[in-house]
């Protein structure tokens, strides 16, 4: 690490479970974050102010107004911009020495598998029960660590899906892709704006924690955020022997 880089991470460096080596792992990884919206934008913000060296963002949206509420990666002078595009310029503006790739297409399958096996981690910011579990797939063929998040409401959900682990469950194990899923956006549903900010901000805690490689991660744990009241609940998952994601991948 150069001297710039010793004073910027200096506050992580700091820490007895990060110190120097964490940091440097931090700076080499490479995360792929798959939407640049509510989520996306406290995921992007903090994974570039702490460094991580490559990140890839895709969405195939623009920003719109009412995004503003609670899409913190773009302004109001953005507005009509790709996301992915904005969300790149507020990462500039916090580090200018990360990499940023920026996609502005959709997340299908033939993406995916061009993308996830060239990353450490993968960040599910997506809106829709398809895109998870294209995503979810597409870490269980490539053995990638999965950091899911969801928020709609006053209520959100955050958890990782970490195939490599013989014990751990997909995503897919505990949402099998065949159970009707009704689809609900912040469009017609709303949301409220910080949120996204709690669940984005421990999504991006967790991939931190994966690239540096300390700690514990939520592998095997869902945590339900009630913004009611700001309880949590906690729910402990097991592998689906019958996984139709997993379990092929796993015994083949």
């Amino acid at each position: 690490m150069n001297d710039d880089q010793l004073l910027r991470y200096s506050r992580h460096i700091l820490l007895d479970d990060l110190g120097v080596e964490g940091q440097q792992r931090i700076v080499a990884g490479h995360a792929l974050v798959i939407g640049a919206g509510g989520l996306g934008s406290p995921v992007l913000l903090y994974l570039g102010s702490a460094g991580v060296g490559t990140i890839t963002v895709v969405d195939h949206d623009t920003v719109d107004r009412t995004n503003l509420q609670r899409q913190i990666a773009h302004t109001d002078a953005r507005v009509g911009e790709p996301k992915v595009l904005s969300a790149a310029q507020a990462i500039a503006a916090l580090n200018p020495e990360v990499r940023v790739r920026t996609l502005q297409q959709r997340a299908d399958a033939a993406l995916l598998d061009e993308l996830v096996p060239a990353v450490d981690v993968v960040l599910d910011c997506s809106d829709n029960f398809a895109t998870r579990q294209a995503v979810n797939a597409a870490c269980v063929r490539h053995r990638r660590p999965l950091v899911s998040g969801a928020a709609i409401g006053l209520d959100g959900q955050i958890s990782v899906w970490d195939s490599r682990g013989a014990d751990h469950p997909c995503y897919a194990c505990v949402f099998p892709p065949e159970a009707e899923a009704p689809e609900v956006r912040c469009a017609t549903m709303g949301v409220f704006a910080p949120l996204v900010g709690i669940i984005g901000t421990m999504q991006a805690a967790e991939a931190l924690k994966l690239l540096a490689g300390f700690g514990t991660s939520l592998a095997g744990r869902l945590q339900m955020l009630d913004g009611r009241d700001l309880s949590w609940t906690e729910i402990r998952m097991g592998r689906d022997p019958a996984c139709p994601v997993c379990a092929a991948v796993r015994t083949g």
